[in-house]
């Protein structure tokens, strides 16, 4: 696995590939409809409507710019040839808090694909970090900005 690859699952991906696909057709189109309005109304160097929709050009080209890039660096961790046995990048972990005894499911993903209400958490925050590598029935203990955390794994699943 290079470090400048990004992983992503296939849904991660499809929605990168949504949003791209979003801003190149539908948005740029609003803005270029948003420009010519703004043009029509005359004097381009007084006008704020031109500035504002000259900006959101600028900021839409650059994010498309912006996802390209990440879309021509992504692999598909389906794709990858990744062990099952332990927690690493697309691995789901049941884990039971051994301070509260109450249990926990985080999905590993690329921080691209990160949502805390959803149960996917980054690799490179402080609790995917230390979940990192582990293997069923492990005890585990993870600093996290809110203090040390006393783990089990309870199992480790692939979708």
């Amino acid at each position: 696995m290079a470090s400048d690859d990004i992983y992503l699952t296939q849904a991660g991906y499809e929605k990168l590939v949504h949003e791209l696909e979003f801003l190149k057709n539908e948005k740029r189109r609003s803005i270029s409809k948003a420009i010519a309005e703004a043009r029509s109304h005359g004097d381009l160097s007084e006008n704020a409507e031109y500035d504002a929709a000259k900006d959101a050009q600028a900021a839409n080209e650059a994010k498309i710019g912006e996802l390209e890039f990440k879309l021509s660096r992504c692999r598909i961790i389906e794709n990858e040839n990744i062990p099952s046995d332990e927690i690493l990048i697309g691995a789901t972990a049941l884990l039971l808090d051994t301070d509260t005894n109450r249990e926990y499911t985080y999905t590993l993903v690329s921080e691209l694909e990160a949502d805390y209400e959803q149960g996917k958490i980054s690799v490179t925050s402080p609790l995917g970090k230390g979940l990192i590598g582990h293997k069923q029935g492990e005890d585990i203990q993870i600093t996290v900005p809110a203090g040390t955390r006393h783990y089990k794994v309870l199992k480790i699943s692939r979708a």
